[in-house]
């Protein structure tokens, strides 16, 4: 600096000390850098032109190394470009400026360290994240590079037949998602990603794949217990099951036709008591708890519920009666058997001692006398147990050579008017002692003939005034257990009665038949006589003869008269010819 001085007219100069520039030094891209990128360093002194720049090295082992234009660095002015596969993590670099017309260089610029991390890995997932999906769901993929930004990402497919390709127009891609449409979404394809910068030429990882597993939307099947076809007051239960789809965690709702809610959300809907409104079509359908999944609709089910508890019928395998020893199978027949057991009663047990084998036939592989007698069936099925009602009776008839063991009946007739009086005995046994008379009603007891009946006297029963529910099976016995040969009483309220025999009649022997009637008595006594049902006579005397009784002539016998109306039915039974047996008669009430 010069300075010029008044008094001598003279020119001062000075020099003025500047300190050395500084280069600044930069990177592109910016740290950290990915494994495979080139980085450039630009090397600048800002305010001072004619620069030519020197670029320097240290190693992470502190080796200093000058950087010239090489196959592993190449130097354009201010710039050093670093080969990808030369970017070494921890290396350092400097720089420093030089002049031409200069012999001193610039300072050296602040060290750079280069810090080289690994290509991130994209993170692929899925939503609904449950596996499998089933046919006809979309899927949603999401690709994410966490702990950096500015990424955009690329979606490949790999299946069996192309390899990895680019997805199609059949997926929706929206920046760092992917949509596969449900009608493209199949069972084993696999899809990844990987992230690309617009700034950068590498691209991230790719992500490990995702393989789609995919299960037919299953279908619920359903039951009905005990049976499609019910009966007003048991218990009914529907079950929804749902098998495959690789789900076990299902909410089932049932739904009646005509109703738009759910009547029921349980696998088992139970309807403890049924009645008609009950009945009608049922389907049921499932949904993946905590999610929007669900199964297709089961086929419909139809509950029917009938008004009238059902009666089964009850047959024998043997027709007429059976010699002792026999076998004979008794058949308790419903035509809803679905899910039924079957309990057996004789004359002589009360109904909580009833026989239950639970099947539909009961077997007396040996008959005997004792086996002798009047049986009923029922029915029940559920929990708890619906009953059925009682089938008739049927009387089983046991033949073979024996003593005349029965209960003498006075007036000796199958049937009776309520208000007359009625005898029971069982005197005529062989020994009369410690024998009583027994006997089962339509109230479903056994009973002993006691003074709730009328007067006893030792083996002897008097009824003075006869009622409805007098009507039942009668026999004697003994304190041993020895029982005779039952017999049916019928007592009727109406005002026509058959008069026929309480004991089998012996074949060949002669049988008439009458028609009796209260008082007064009609004066036209003309009656018709029927057997099982048929008409066989009209006769204006009131009876009908049949000379000689066949086995033939068995069966159900009632008269009807044209003013006071017709009587009960009483089944007539034939032993066998002259020979003196135990008969047993086969009767349905």
């Amino acid at each position: 600096i010069c300075t010029k001085s008044n008094s001598l007219n003279l020119h001062c100069c000075s020099l003025l000390s500047v300190d050395l520039p500084k280069p600044t030094l930069t990177v592109e891209p910016e740290r950290p850098v990915f494994s495979g990128e080139s980085v450039t360093l630009k090397c600048e002194i800002k305010g001072y032109d004619g620069w030519t720049y020197q670029w320097y090295k240290q190693d992470p082992w502190s080796r200093w190394t000058a950087v010239s234009h090489s196959e592993y660095h190449t130097v354009n002015g201010d710039t050093l470009t670093i080969r990808r596969d030369t970017v070494n993590h921890g290396d350092q670099y400097w720089c420093r400026g030089e002049r031409h017309d200069r012999s001193t260089s610039s300072q050296y610029s602040d060290p750079v360290t280069l810090t080289v991390k690994t290509l991130p890995t994209a993170e692929l997932t899925v939503e609904p994240k449950w596996s499998p999906v089933f046919s006809g769901e979309s899927v949603t993929l999401t690709c994410e590079i966490k702990g950096h930004d500015g990424w955009t990402y690329r979606w490949y497919k790999h299946d069996k037949q192309s390899g990895l390709t680019a997805v199609s127009q059949y997926h929706t891609v929206n920046r760092d998602t992917l949509t596969i449409r449900g009608d493209t979404v199949i069972n084993g394809d696999q899809y990844l990603c990987r992230g690309e910068r617009h700034d950068r030429p590498t691209s991230s990882e790719y992500s490990s794949s995702v393989t789609l597993t995919v299960k037919e939307r299953p279908k619920p099947a359903v039951s009905i217990q005990p049976d499609h076809q019910v009966f007003r007051g048991e218990t009914v239960t529907l079950r929804c099951d749902i098998q495959g789809g690789g789900v076990s965690n299902w909410q089932y709702s049932w739904f009646k036709a005509g109703s738009s809610t759910a009547v029921s959300n349980k696998q088992h809907y139970s309807i403890s008591s049924v009645t008609a409104s009950d009945g009608g079509t049922y389907t049921c359908i499932g949904a993946v708890r905590g999610t929007s999944r669900y199964s297709h609709t089961s086929e419909a089910v139809t509950l029917t519920v009938s008004a009238e508890k059902p009666k089964p019928e009850l047959t024998s395998s043997h027709k007429g009666a059976a010699p002792i020893g026999n076998p004979v199978v008794l058949y308790c027949k419903l035509d809803q058997s679905a899910g039924w057991r079957f309990y057996w009663s004789k004359h002589t047990q009360s109904p909580e001692n009833e026989t239950k084998p639970e099947t539909h036939s009961y077997t007396i592989s040996s008959v005997s006398v004792s086996d002798g007698g009047q049986y009923w069936c029922r029915a029940g099925r559920g929990t708890p147990v619906y009953y059925t009602h009682y089938s008739d009776a049927l009387w089983i008839n046991v033949t073979g050579t024996t003593r005349s063991d029965s209960l003498t009946v006075s007036p000796s007739r199958a049937q009776h008017f309520s208000a007359d009086s009625l005898s029971l005995s069982c005197e005529g046994q062989s020994d009369s002692t410690g024998w009583r008379v027994r006997r089962y009603t339509h109230s479903e007891k056994v009973s002993n003939c006691s003074s709730d009946l009328g007067s006893v006297t030792g083996s002897t029963c008097n009824i003075s005034s006869l009622s409805t529910s007098h009507t039942g099976v009668y026999w004697c016995e003994s304190e041993s257990g020895e029982s005779s040969n039952p017999v049916n009483i019928t007592v009727t309220n109406g005002a026509v009665i058959l008069d026929s025999p309480v004991h089998p009649v012996t074949e060949g022997d002669p049988l008439t038949l009458r028609c009796l009637y209260r008082d007064p008595k009609p004066s036209n006594l003309t009656a018709e006589f029927y057997k099982n049902g048929s008409l066989l006579q009209t006769q204006t005397t009131g009876e009908m003869t049949i000379r000689t009784v066949s086995k033939s002539d068995e069966g159900l016998y009632h008269c009807k008269h044209p003013e006071r109306g017709e009587s009960p039915q009483s089944w007539i039974s034939v032993r066998g010819d002259r020979v003196h047996r135990i008969t047993n008669f086969l009767y349905i009430i």
